[in-house]
């Protein structure tokens, strides 16, 4: 690790990885041009970060396992506190920052701070063409989520940010906790969010920033409306961690009573509309069973 990694003070990143394509690798190495950047490889098989085609500046972590989202993230955040690092802007993969995303949410947390004193987490609103465009903000309603138009120049308080372009303030990393290795990947985001806010903290919204994003895999269009498509193995660990959290006493009841409402819903959806039926709602079952009875990390 260089002197120079080692001594960079401002904004770092964290990519995890699984199975990347080049197109991975090549977005990576971008952000290898905005300060210290960690990937963390969750690909079953370790290959070397040349062979790659990683850029030598990037710190490359190889689990040789997937690990998951929380603990791949914990490992990069971990990484850029020994380096130094104020605050880490994280992404997945497939996701596309811009230049002013990479220098401008990292400026907006720091004059934030400034004015509020406590924030845990700023990020942008992302656009996936696939959806419908660029999605709202939220915050807990009673029965339903409150969309916020993300339209405005001044941040807005939210419940929650999905992982992926937010920037996350380190000096607070400790008090708040690690993400949740328990959950393994769905909802990690959304209890790192409420822990922070339980803790006192602000998630903002940055209404005009946008990182372009796809949510999920291939959507799904059902009766007029376009849903984010998963497998039948995320919808366990969506059903399971629900469920999970709905037995948390600093989750808010807003968001509960939304969940309970909403997994019928969802089950009626995945035997209706996604193949193989059988096994989507066999899997979302098995992950309500094991959310009940307590089981959790990888399945």
């Amino acid at each position: 690790m260089s002197a120079s990694v080692v001594g960079n003070a401002g904004a770092g990143s964290v990519v995890v990885f699984y199975r990347p394509d080049a197109g991975c690798v090549a977005r990576a190495n971008r952000l290898a041009e905005f300060g210290v950047c960690v990937v963390v490889d969750n690909t079953e098989k370790v290959v070397d970060p040349g062979a790659l085609g990683l850029d030598p500046r990037i710190i490359y972590i190889a689990n040789g396992a997937n690990l998951g989202i929380a603990t791949a993230i914990n490992q990069g955040v971990e990484t850029l506190i020994a380096c130094g690092c104020l605050s880490a802007i994280l992404f997945d993969q497939d996701s596309e920052p811009s230049e002013r995303l990479l220098t401008e949410l990292p400026r907006v947390l720091g004059k934030e701070l400034v004015v509020r004193r406590k924030v845990a987490i700023v990020g942008p609103a992302y656009e996936d063409v696939r959806l419908g465009g660029v999605a709202p903000f939220v915050r807990f309603g009673c029965m339903k989520l409150k969309r916020i138009a993300p339209k405005g120049d001044k941040p807005i308080d939210v419940d929650f940010l999905i992982t992926s372009g937010s920037c996350i303030n380190l000096d607070v990393w400790r008090e708040i906790g690690p993400m949740d290795d328990e959950l393994f990947i769905d909802f990690v985001d959304l209890e790192w969010c409420v822990r922070a806010r339980n803790k006192g903290y602000d998630v903002l919204g940055v209404p005009w920033l946008r990182l372009a994003h796809e949510l999920g895999g291939k959507p799904v269009r059902i009766f007029g409306r376009t849903y984010p498509g998963h497998s039948a193995i995320r919808h366990y660990y969506m059903f399971r961690n629900a469920i999970a959290l709905v037995q948390r006493s600093y989750v808010p009841w807003s968001w509960k009573s939304m969940e309970l409402m909403r997994l019928p819903f969802r089950l009626a959806i995945y035997g209706l509309f996604m193949r193989p039926r059988l096994e989507h709602v066999r899997m979302a079952l098995l992950g309500a069973w094991h959310g009940l009875i307590g089981r959790r990390g990888v399945l």
